[in-house]
């Protein structure tokens, strides 16, 4: 998870004295939230009864059924952590076209989209991964592909592509190749949409 500033770990503690929970078990909740993009969690924590889920809107399961005060005490927690990471700057709907420069009200220190390294508009991607420098995801419905080399991101299209397995040549280069229905391919051979979220023109 993105790493808590002072005002998140203000937060995470004052929840905590009110809920009477730990700490460990504010975080897992607000770890599980960031992952439901705020509006759902699934978790597992023993001071929650175990496994659960909770839904923005009414729906709240705890491991322990019939505990009726442990769960309002997790919708509780969650309706808050929910309604902070809303006026947080890092969820992806939150994104501007600018980008979101330090807010005071956010708990994160700033970071692009999701906590993912690729860009928020990508959604989710069908493959993705790494090794050493480089990272890599791949949308197929989007045809992209992003690309992390150290620190700097690049966006390609991958046409009619459909990409299979992504492989970095070992040694010095940075050159990373992948298969498709086409056979292997290289990925400086794509087109460049954008470079650090920069779009270039073809």
């Amino acid at each position: 998870m993105q790493k808590l500033n002072d005002q998140g770990w203000q937060k995470v503690n004052d929840l905590a004295q009110r809920y009477c929970v730990s700490t460990d078990a504010v975080l897992c909740l607000l770890q599980a939230l960031v992952n439901g993009n705020g509006t759902m969690a699934q978790f597992n924590h023993n001071e929650l009864g175990g496994g659960g889920q909770w839904m923005q809107g009414g729906m709240t399961m705890v491991g322990d059924m019939f505990n009726h005060s442990l769960k309002a005490k997790v919708d509780g927690l969650c309706c808050e952590l929910s309604n902070l990471l809303s006026q947080s700057p890092f969820l992806p709907q939150q994104q501007n076209s600018h980008g979101n420069s330090g807010n005071a009200a956010g708990l994160f220190f700033p970071q692009n989209s999701s906590g993912n390294w690729w860009p928020g508009d990508l959604g989710s991607p069908n493959a993705s991964g790494g090794q050493n420098n480089i990272r890599y995801a791949y949308f197929a419905n989007a045809r992209r592909l992003a690309v992390e080399i150290n620190g700097h991101i690049t966006v390609y299209d991958t046409l009619n592509n459909q990409i299979g397995g992504v492989s970095q040549q070992q040694g010095g280069g940075s050159t990373v190749t992948f298969t498709s229905q086409f056979g292997t391919i290289h990925v400086s051979d794509l087109p460049i949409v954008s470079i650090d979220g920069v779009f270039q023109n073809h």
